[in-house]
C-alpha cells in the first residue's frame, strides 16, 4: 500500500488536512521558539536596564551591537549543524541534541545573577544548540509531502504558524515576568518548555518513519532516480552526482541564491523589533495607561491571549485524538507543558486586573508580530493554494514593500519628536500598525522561503541548503544589529524620522528590483511553483 505522505501509517491520519506528523513538529518547534524569542524579548531590555533594576546599565548602541551578534549567529551556526545532520547524525538526533543543548543555555541565563560567566555560556549554548535545531527540523517538514508544490507551501505556513505560537507566548510570558518579577525568572522559564519540547518531540519520533533518521540507517534514492532498483550502489551515486550538476539543478540553485541575497534586506529591516524597536518602544512610546484606556488594554489583552491559546489548545486536541494510541507518553509530557502555561496565563491576567493602572510592558508590542501571524497565516495558505497564489518573486516582493511601508508609518510618528530627544510619548497606534505590516510582509517572505528551498535544493543536500538559507540571516541580522546601535548619533543629528526612513527607503527599492527580476526567476525554477 502506498502512502500520500512520508513517515508511518499514523503519519496518513490527518489533522486539518495535513499530515499528523506535522504537528509533532509544530508543537517541537513552537517550544524552540517560545524560549528563543522569549529570551529575545528580554536582552536589549535587560542590558540596558540600571542596576538597581537588576540589569547591567549598558549602552543602548552596546546593547543593540551584542544583539545583532546573537540573533545573528543562531542564523550562522545551522550550516554547520545541516552539515553534520546530513552526513552522519540525520535531522532526528540533531533536533534532539540542539534542544538538549539550549536548555543548558536557558538554565545558565537564568543564574546571571551569580556570574556574568553564566549569562555568556548560556548565549553560546543557546547559539551552538540552535545550528542543531533549527535547520533539520525545518528539513524535516519538506520531506513529509510527496508533492513539491502548493501542499507543501500550505504545510510550511502551518508549520510556522506553530513557531508564532510559540514566539507570541514566549515574548508575551517570559517578557511579562522577566519586566515585572525579575530577569532569571523570565529567562529561566523559557528553558522549562524547551525541555519539555525535547521529551515531546523524543517520543513521538516513530511517527516519522525513515524520516529524519541517519544516513547510515536509511538512503532513499526515490526522489533523485526511478526504476534503477537493479542497479549497484556505486551507479546510483553516479546517476546521483550526474543529475545534481545539470542545468536544471544549477538554474535552481541559483534562484536559492537569489532568495537569500534579498531576504537579507528584509530581515535586516525586520529584526529591528527586538532592538531599535524596542528601544522606541521602551523609551519613545506613552506606555501608560489609566481609567477607561487601562481597563479598555486589559480586556484586549486578555482577549488576545486566551483565544489563541484556545486555537492552540484546539489543535493539541486533535492531535492528540489521532495519536494517542501511539505515542502517549509524548501526548501527556505536550499536554502537562499545556496545563502549567494556561496556570501562568491564568495568573498573569489576574496579577493585571488587581491594578488600576497599567503600563504596557516594553516586550509586550512584539508579541503583536506572533498574534498577527496566528491570525492571518490560516487566510494566506489559503490564498497559496488557490487560483490568485503568485510566483515566489513576487510574493519576495510584495513582504519587501510592506516592512518598508511598517517603517514608513514608524517614521511619520517619530516625526514631531525633537533632534537628541531620549524620551518622548508617541502613542503606541504607531507601532500597532508597523507590526502588522511588518506581519504581512513576513507571511510572504519567511514560510515561502522555507517552502522554496526545500523543493529548488538538491535531495541529498537540502539540510545543507537550509542552513546556507539561515547564513543569509546571519548576515542581516548581524547588520541590523550593527545599523541598529547608530540609533543615538542619527537622531542627534537628523531625527530619529530619519533613522526609521532609512529602513523605510531600502527595501522598497529591492521590492521593485525583485519584481523585475520576475520572468527571469520564474524561468529557472522550471517547473516549480
Amino acid at each position: 500500500m502506498e502512502f500520500k505522505y512520508g513517515g508511518s501509517a499514523t503519519n496518513q491520519k490527518t489533522v486539518l488536512g495535513h499530515p499528523s506528523g506535522l504537528f509533532v513538529l509544530f508543537f517541537t518547534e513552537m517550544w524552540e521558539r517560545f524560549s528563543y524569542y522569549g529570551m529575545r524579548a528580554l536582552l536589549v531590555l535587560f542590558l540596558v536596564s540600571t542596576i538597581i533594576d537588576g540589569g547591567w546599565e549598558w549602552t543602548r548602541a552596546d546593547a543593540l551591537l551584542l544583539y545583532g551578534w546573537y540573533t545573528g549567529l543562531v542564523y550562522l551556526t545551522p550550516i554547520i549543524g545541516g552539515y553534520i545532520a546530513d552526513k552522519f547524525m540525520g535531522y532526528r538526533k540533531a533536533v534532539v541534541l540542539g534542544a538538549f543543548i539550549m536548555t543548558l543555555g536557558h538554565a545558565s541565563m537564568a543564574l546571571e545573577g551569580m556570574t556574568s560567566v553564566f549569562f555568556y555560556a548560556g548565549l553560546s549554548f543557546l547559539i551552538i544548540g540552535n545550528g542543531f535545531f533549527k535547520p533539520n527540523i525545518s528539513s524535516m517538514v519538506g520531506q513529509l509531502y510527496k508533492s513539491q508544490g502548493r501542499e507543501k507551501d500550505a504545510g510550511y505556513t502551518i508549520f510556522y504558524m506553530g513557531i508564532n505560537s510559540g514566539a507570541f507566548l514566549g515574548i508575551l510570558l517570559c517578557g511579562y515576568i522577566g519586566e515585572n518579577v525579575g530577569w532569571h525568572y523570565g529567562f529561566g522559564l523559557a528553558g522549562i518548555f524547551m525541555f519539555l519540547g525535547m521529551l515531546q518531540f523524543h517520543f513521538s519520533q516513530k511517527i516519522f518513519g525513515k524520516i529524519g533518521l541517519s544516513p547510515k540507517q536509511t538512503i532513499d534514492f526515490e526522489n533523485v532516480i526511478e526504476n534503477s532498483l537493479e542497479e549497484t550502489e556505486e551507479d546510483i551515486e553516479e546517476v546521483i552526482k550526474e543529475v545534481e550538476n545539470s542545468k536544471v539543478v544549477r538554474d535552481r540553485m541559483f534562484v536559492i541564491g537569489v532568495f537569500s541575497l534579498f531576504v537579507i534586506f528584509f530581515w535586516w529591516a525586520f529584526e529591528q523589533a527586538g532592538g531599535s524597536m524596542t528601544v522606541f518602544a521602551a523609551d519613545y512610546t506613552d506606555r501608560t495607561l489609566v481609567g477607561g484606556a487601562a481597563l479598555t488594554f486589559k480586556i484586549a489583552n486578555t482577549i488576545i491571549t486566551v483565544v489563541p491559546m484556545i486555537v492552540i489548545t484546539w489543535v493539541l486536541i486533535m492531535l492528540f485524538k489521532q495519536t494517542y494510541s501511539k505515542y502517549l507518553i509524548a501526548n501527556l509530557l505536550l499536554g502537562l507543558s499545556f496545563v502549567i502555561i494556561w496556570g501562568i496565563v491564568i495568573w498573569m491576567l489576574n496579577r493585571e486586573f488587581q491594578s488600576d493602572t497599567t503600563e504596557v510592558p516594553a516586550s509586550w508590542f512584539s508579541v503583536l508580530n506572533s498574534l498577527f501571524i496566528i491570525l492571518f497565516a490560516p487566510v494566506f495558505s489559503k490564498i497559496w493554494e488557490s487560483k490568485y497564489n503568485p510566483s515566489g518573486p513576487v510574493k519576495f516582493a510584495i513582504g519587501l514593500l510592506l516592512v518598508g511601508l511598517g517603517f514608513g508609518v514608524l517614521a511619520y510618528g517619530a516625526s514631531a519628536i525633537p533632534e537628541g530627544a531620549k524620551t518622548a510619548s508617541v502613542s503606541l497606534l504607531f507601532l500597532v500598525i508597523a507590526y502588522l505590516l511588518h506581519t504581512l510582509g513576513e507571511l510572504c517572505v519567511s514560510p515561502v522561503g522555507l517552502s522554496y528551498v526545500s523543493k529548488l535544493a538538491p535531495v541529498k543536500f537540502v539540510s545543507l541548503m537550509f542552513g546556507l538559507w539561515f547564513t543569509a540571516n546571519f548576515f542581516a541580522n548581524l547588520l541590523g544589529g550593527f545599523t541598529g546601535s547608530f540609533i543615538d548619533p542619527i537622531s542627534e543629528q537628523y531625527g530619529l524620522s530619519t533613522f526609521f526612513l532609512i529602513f523605510t527607503i531600502i527595501p522598497i527599492a529591492a521590492a521593485l528590483i525583485m519584481l523585475l527580476l520576475n520572468p527571469i526567476l520564474k524561468r529557472k525554477m522550471h517547473g516549480i511553483e
